[in-house]
């Protein structure tokens, strides 16, 4: 990655949005950031002007017309409101872009065009302006996350807190990928980082460590089953300090770093959030995938259920 981290945020006008832009001016040092706000406004077809100018329905279509501008200068002004906000905390104005761009195949996609250029993040509020639209989670937000496999997406809910980090870590290159991404994006902050493994209880184990196959429960005794999961601890430990080395490596200080493993869970992904909820973590990481890339096709069944109960966190997915 660049010196400077290069982040794209999407916004529509709704306080969520606006948020994100807050929660971002306080994640990275104002110096070492260069930001695009991106607004994709849809368009009034040319046939709604052909229409006015019909004399039977210009009384109908007028204040159509009133709001549509009425719309667009709000969002003008949505935009410079969140620009001054980046500026205020010491980005410079020059590395703050603004770009309105009128929709062309539909507003994720648009997004996500645009997001192939050279970007570290790209950022989403959870919520847009119609929350019953998005009842579950945003569906543009779901979208992005969907679609763009090869870039890190930030879904920002809620207000959350910059400074406390909750990576989670299960073996796979993915999630090892999450931590080289915390430790580019991080460094020289005085963040604190806290890597945390879920492993879940005996009647779900069948787990891949190191290459060997953990036998199912069904076929093994109390004493063995013990046994498989002390190795699966020792295991995931060893892990957890390759995983501290490589922060230290990226420029985080040992201070900053701290291990969390959990056994006996039934469900990593409210553990994970659990955790984040109760120690008071603003930010929650994970890899796109885990260690099953057939259970996790596209999007890890994990990586999506805490995205789901996160809903007043920022959670970062990274590919």
């Amino acid at each position: 990655m660049s010196e400077k981290r290069r982040l794209l945020i999407a916004l529509d006008g709704s306080e969520q949005s606006f948020e994100a832009v807050r929660y971002v001016s306080r994640v990275l040092s104002p110096g070492k950031m260069k930001v695009v706000l991106l607004h994709v406004k849809t368009k009034i077809p040319e046939s709604f002007w052909d229409i006015e100018k019909d004399p039977s329905f210009r009384h109908r279509m007028a204040p159509i017309a009133a709001w549509a501008q009425h719309q667009e200068k709000a969002m003008e002004e949505f935009m410079k409101k969140s620009r001054q906000l980046l500026v205020d905390q010491g980005v410079p104005q020059e590395e703050v872009e603004v770009k309105i761009q009128d929709r062309e195949v539909g507003t994720a996609r648009d997004i996500a065009r645009e997001a192939q250029g050279d970007y570290d993040a790209v950022v989403v509020g959870r919520w847009g302006m119609s929350k019953l639209k998005d009842l579950v989670w945003g569906s543009i937000a779901n979208k992005l996350v969907a679609q763009l496999v090869q870039s890190p997406v930030w879904v920002i809910g809620g207000s959350p807190q910059p400074g406390k980090y909750l990576v989670a870590i299960d073996g796979s290159d993915e999630a090892m990928r999450a931590v080289d991404y915390v430790g580019s994006m991080l460094a020289g902050t005085d963040c604190a980082v806290t890597l945390f493994h879920v492993l879940r209880g005996f009647e779900f184990l069948s787990l891949i460590y190191e290459g060997a196959f953990v036998a199912s429960p069904e076929i093994l005794g109390a004493k063995e089953l013990q046994a498989e999961l002390q190795r699966a601890e020792e295991a995931i430990k060893t892990l957890c300090a390759q995983a501290i080395d490589r922060l230290e490596k990226a420029g985080l200080k040992g201070e900053q770093l701290n291990t969390k493993i959990v056994t006996g869970a039934a469900s990593r992904a409210k553990a994970i959030v659990e955790e984040a909820k109760n120690e008071g973590y603003g930010t929650i990481v994970v890899g796109r995938r885990g260690l099953s890339r057939v259970e996790e096709f596209f999007m890890g069944r994990v990586s999506s259920k805490v995205i789901q109960l996160a809903k007043e966190m920022a959670v970062w997915v990274v590919g």
